[in-house]
């Protein structure tokens, strides 16, 4: 079970570009790992299938470095931030805001069709 969840983290990511590690959360804490130990390991699973697509959407083109270059290090910092709130919170506040998170992006999604 955990290696079919585990090769729809990498479908889901590839295809939608993102997802994969909201979907690796429940996944991870299934296999028996806490809030925090499932959002910060998601983070590792996602980085090799971050540089994956990478190297897909750059053979494929779609990858340009100038339409992105603003946004690298607001996200970084963004990193950082998020970083520093991580470990200043408990799993049951990060395991209702992962859930909060989740309504709202399906919510989102659902109203943009």
């Amino acid at each position: 079970m955990l290696c079919a969840g585990g090769a729809l983290v990498g479908v889901i990511n590839i295809l939608l570009g993102a997802g994969g590690g909201i979907l690796a959360v429940p996944i991870l804490k299934k296999s028996g790992l806490t809030q925090k130990q499932a959002q910060a390991n998601a983070v590792a699973v996602i980085l090799p299938l971050t540089i994956i697509s990478f190297i897909i959407y750059i053979k494929k083109e779609y990858v340009n470095f100038f339409d992105s270059l603003w946004i690298i290090p607001f996200s970084v910092l963004g990193g950082l931030l998020g970083t520093f709130i991580f470990r200043k919170l408990s799993s049951a506040v990060l395991k209702k805001a992962f859930g909060a998170f989740m309504i709202w992006a399906g919510i989102r999604m659902l109203w943009k069709l």
